[in-house]
Parts: structure tokens; C-alpha cells; sequence
């Protein structure tokens, strides 16, 4: 019997950012993904950290999932040379697309849309509707003001500290793959 793969959802800036740390980082994780054997699932732009990831991925092997939405062809230049890709109304399909196909979330660095997709999956986890790992690649500290945000919401009330354990902060790539074999077997 053949094992399982295990697909891990990449949430990511459709810019490369101004640090060449993270684009350098999101090719590394891309090519990690496929040195595991693992599927990519990310958001099917090949423009900024989402193409240097799928690029990466794909040169080295690895299946890759693209989801996007209608809106999104022009702006993000869909990758359609995937193995699967797929095309949705829009962004809230698109996330629950992506987190259906996928046993882990890691989020790199990103902007706006990046947050909405680790909140979204962040609060989905908060009031049980999933136990996946979900990991933020802390590139050059870029997610230490988030996490810093985090800890400020659950020292004034607004969550319980439990909401704390349900990501795990890693500083680089190696780090993230370890947490991704631990989590996932």
C-alpha cells in the first residue's frame, strides 16, 4: 500500500517584500516541500513569494495544487503549469480549497492576504473545527510584531491563552520542516 501524501498549504505574499531573505527562504521551503515527498498547495500566482515557492517545488519534484479566484488571473498570473489547478468564485472558496487539500498550513511572509488566511485558519482552529499544524516561517523576524499583537490580545481578555499553542513560530526552513515531520508523522 502506497503511503499518503501529505500536502501542506502555503500561505504567502503575492510580492517578494523588500528583504531577498524571504524570497530566498519561500525557494528553500518550496524546494524542502518536494525533498519530503509532500504536495504543495498554495494560491496558484506565480508572481512574488507564491511563484518563488511553486517554482521551487515544481523544479524539484514536487506535485503542486494552484487555487485561485476568477478575479485574481490577471493580477497574480495564474500558474497553470501545476498539477492541479484550480479556479474559484472567490477568495473564501479559494481558502477552503486550498485548507481541504492540505494536512498543514505554513505561512510565510505576506501581507493583508496573508493575515486574513492565517486568521481565518487560526480561528477555525480556535473554536475546533480543525486540528492542523499551523506554522508561521518567522523569515528575519518578520512575524515577531504579529506574535507580539497575539500575546497583547491574550494578556487584555480577548483570548484565552490556549490560543497561543494552536501555531508554532519557527525561525527558518529546517525548523519548519522538522515541525512539519513531528506534526505529521
Amino acid at each position: 500500500m502506497q503511503p499518503t501524501l501529505r500536502s501542506i498549504c502555503v500561505f504567502c505574499g503575492a510580492r517578494p517584500g523588500r528583504d531577498p531573505a524571504h524570497a530566498q527562504a519561500a525557494r528553500a521551503f518550496g524546494a524542502a516541500i518536494a525533498a519530503e515527498g509532500w504536495r504543495l498547495v498554495y494560491g496558484a500566482g506565480d508572481v512574488g513569494l507564491m511563484g518563488e515557492v511553486a517554482r521551487a517545488a515544481m523544479a524539484a519534484g514536487a506535485p503542486a495544487m494552484g487555487v485561485i479566484p476568477t478575479h485574481l488571473m490577471g493580477a497574480e498570473r495564474g500558474k497553470r503549469d501545476v498539477t492541479q489547478f484550480v479556479i474559484t468564485e472567490d477568495m473564501h472558496e479559494r481558502k477552503k480549497v486550498m485548507f481541504m487539500n492540505s494536512d498543514a498550513v505554513a505561512v510565510l511572509p505576506g501581507g493583508a492576504g496573508s493575515l486574513d488566511e492565517f486568521f481565518e485558519v487560526l480561528t477555525w482552529a480556535q473554536i475546533g473545527l480543525h486540528r492542523k499544524p499551523i506554522l508561521l516561517l518567522d523569515v528575519a523576524g518578520y512575524w515577531q510584531p504579529l506574535v507580539a499583537l497575539l500575546r497583547h490580545i491574550v494578556d487584555q481578555g480577548f483570548a484565552d491563552p490556549s490560543m497561543l499553542t494552536l501555531f508554532q513560530v519557527v525561525p527558518d526552513v529546517p525548523a519548519a520542516v522538522t515541525a512539519l515531520r513531528g506534526a505529521l508523522g
